[in-house]
C-alpha cells in the first residue's frame, strides 16, 4: 500500500483501500436530488402566495409545499418508522429522508411565519455540511484549531458591535438562547457570591428578576441552578410590554428587607410575544446602584444592533454585564447559533473553570482562554461560530443590514394592513418594535365579549391557515388568544398581503 495517509482496512485478512470519500460523494448525490425539490417547491409556491393560497392542481384543490398536516396518532401509523436489526444501506437512507422531507413544515415556504425564525439559506446549507465533515468538539484548541480561531475573532466582532470594547471583551457559542442566559445565570452567582460556587447557595436566599414578559428560560435556569422558580420575581411592565424601572427598584428593596439576596436582573431586547425593547440605560443604573448583575436577553432582538436604523433600540445595552444574542432567529443562520456575549471574558472563566488536565492543557495567553469550554458550563462544544462567520464572510455586515431593514419594513407594512382592515384588531404597535406582529380576528372589529371564544377563534382560523400555506403561531392576551405572525429576512409583500386575504377567508362562517 502507498505511503499516502490512507489507513488500511483488514476484512478477511486482506487489507482494502478505504472508500469513504466515494461513499459520501455517492450519497451526496442522492440526497441531493431530494433536497433540491424541496426547496425549490417553496420557491415556486411563492409566486401564488399574494392570492392567500397556494399552488393549484388539477381540478381546483389548493397544493402548498408548507407541510402535509396529520395528527400525531396518524402520523406514526403513516410513517411506519422504526430501526432496523440489520441496516438497510442507501435504499433505506433515502426512503427515510424522503418521509422526514415529506411529513416535515418547509421552513423555506413564504407561509412559514410562525416562530422567531425560519429557513436558512445556501451558506447555511454550506456550514452545516463543513461542520459534519470535520465533526470535531471544539472544547479545547488541539482538536479544533481553525474553529477556535474563529469562534474568539467572531464572538469578539460581535461583541464589539454592542460596545464592550475591552481589551477582554469577547464571548463564547452556546446551545441555544435558553443556554445562554442559564449561563449567564451561574457568571452572576459565581462572580458576585464566589464561595457559591464551591459551596453552593448556602444560606443565601437568592432572588433574580426578568419582566413579566421575559422569556421562561429563567425559571428554567432557576430550576437547575437550584434557585427555585419561586425566587424568579417578574417585574411589572407598561402598555409598550417594557420592564418598569421604578418597580424593578422596588422589588429589589422589598427583597431585601424580606432577607433576601437581589443579585441578578434579566433585561430583554425583543421579548418573545409583543417583540419590546426594555429601557436597558435606567435599569443599569439600578443594578449599579445595588450591585446587581445585568444580563440582556437578546436572543431575538439583539440582531438589530446590525442595522443602522434600529439599533438605537439598543440604547444602554453595552452596561450589561452579559448579553444573549441568537443570529439563528433574525439572521437565517442555522439552528443552532447561539452567543453569549460580555465586556470581559475574565468573568466566564472565574465562574466556570475548573481542574481538568486530562483535558485542558492550554496555557492562558496574556489571558485569552483557548480551551473554549473551560469558560462554559459544557464540555462538548459544536462550532457553531462558524455558520455565523461564513454567512458574515458571505452577506457582509452591510448585507446584513440590509435583509434586517428590508424585514422591518415589511414587518410595518403588514402592521398596516391589518390597521386599515376592518375586521383585524391590532395589538401591536405601528410599526411593531420588532419582526412580529400581533393582531386579533373580530369581524367588524368586534370581539366577543368571553375570552375562551376569542380564543377558539384564533385557534380554528390558525388550523385551516394550514391548508391554504400559512402557519402563523398566537399567545394568550387580554382577550383571548391572539394571531402573532413573525416576518423573517425572506417575507415578501405579497405574501403578508395574502395572509391578511387567507384569515379573512379562513373567517367566514366561523
Amino acid at each position: 500500500m502507498g505511503s499516502n495517509g490512507n489507513v488500511a482496512a483488514f476484512q478477511d485478512g486482506l487489507q482494502q483501500p478505504l472508500n469513504r470519500a466515494d461513499e459520501v460523494s455517492e450519497l451526496l448525490d442522492a440526497v441531493q436530488k431530494l433536497i433540491i425539490p424541496f426547496i425549490r417547491s417553496a420557491d415556486e409556491d411563492a409566486a401564488s402566495k399574494s392570492s392567500g393560497h397556494g399552488l393549484s392542481i388539477a381540478g381546483g384543490e389548493p397544493r402548498t409545499s408548507l407541510l402535509e398536516h396529520h395528527k400525531p396518532e396518524e402520523l406514526v401509523k403513516l410513517m411506519k418508522f422504526d430501526l432496523p436489526s440489520n441496516g438497510k444501506g442507501k435504499e433505506g437512507l433515502l426512503e427515510t429522508v424522503e418521509q422526514v422531507l415529506k411529513y416535515s413544515v418547509n421552513t423555506w415556504d413564504q407561509g412559514f411565519l410562525d416562530k422567531l425564525y425560519a429557513s436558512t439559506n445556501a451558506v447555511g446549507v454550506i456550514s452545516e455540511l463543513i461542520l459534519a465533515v470535520l465533526n470535531t468538539n471544539v472544547h479545547v484548541f488541539q482538536v479544533a484549531p481553525a474553529l477556535s480561531v474563529i469562534e474568539k475573532t467572531t464572538a469578539r466582532t460581535f461583541a464589539n458591535l454592542f460596545g464592550f470594547h475591552g481589551p477582554h471583551a469577547g464571548g463564547v457559542s452556546t446551545q441555544g438562547g435558553s443556554a445562554s442566559n442559564t449561563t449567564s445565570v451561574i457568571l452572576a452567582r459565581n462572580n458576585l457570591y464566589p464561595e457559591s460556587k464551591t459551596k453552593g447557595n448556602g444560606d443565601y436566599k437568592f432572588v433574580l428578576f426578568t419582566s413579566s414578559h421575559g422569556h421562561y428560560s429563567l425559571e428554567k435556569a432557576a430550576q437547575m441552578c437550584g434557585l427555585g422558580t419561586e425566587n424568579v420575581w417578574p417585574v411589572p411592565i407598561d402598555a409598550q410590554g417594557r420592564m418598569i424601572p421604578q418597580e424593578l427598584e422596588s422589588l429589589i428593596i422589598k427583597a431585601k428587607s424580606e432577607g433576601r439576596t437581589p443579585f441578578y436582573v434579566n433585561a430583554t431586547a425583543g421579548t418573545t410575544v409583543l417583540g419590546s425593547f426594555d429601557p436597558f440605560r435606567e435599569i443599569a443604573a439600578i443594578c449599579k446602584a445595588h450591585n446587581l448583575w445585568m444580563h440582556v436577553d437578546g436572543s431575538w432582538g439583539g440582531s438589530v444592533i446590525l442595522s443602522s436604523k434600529q439599533k438605537q433600540k439598543l440604547a444602554g445595552v453595552e452596561l450589561a454585564n452579559s448579553l444573549a444574542v441568537n443570529p439563528h432567529k433574525m439572521l437565517g443562520v442555522p439552528v443552532t447559533c447561539s452567543f453569549l456575549l460580555g465586556p470581559d471574558l475574565r468573568t466566564f472563566h472565574k465562574a466556570n473553570t475548573l481542574p481538568a488536565g486530562y483535558l485542558f492543557h492550554e496555557v492562558n495567553d496574556g489571558g485569552d482562554v483557548w480551551d473554549l469550554a473551560d469558560l462554559t458550563l459544557q464540555c462538548g462544544r459544536r462550532g457553531d461560530s462558524l455558520k455565523l462567520a461564513l454567512a458574515w464572510i458571505y452577506y457582509g455586515a452591510s448585507g446584513f443590514e440590509s435583509q434586517i431593514d428590508h424585514s422591518f419594513s415589511i414587518a410595518s407594512y403588514l402592521t398596516t394592513l391589518i390597521q386599515e382592515n376592518p375586521d383585524l384588531i391590532l395589538v401591536s404597535e405601528n410599526p411593531p418594535p420588532c419582526l412580529q406582529v400581533c393582531f386579533y380576528y373580530a369581524p367588524g372589529g368586534r370581539l366577543h365579549a368571553e375570552e375562551s371564544k376569542n380564543t377558539e377563534v384564533t385557534s380554528r382560523i390558525s388550523q385551516k391557515l394550514i391548508r391554504a400555506g400559512f402557519l402563523v403561531d398566537y399567545a394568550p392576551g387580554d382577550q383571548g388568544s391572539f394571531f402573532r405572525a413573525v416576518v423573517n429576512l425572506q417575507t415578501r409583500r405579497g405574501t403578508v398581503e395574502g395572509l391578511v386575504k387567507a384569515i379573512i377567508e379562513a373567517g367566514k362562517g366561523l
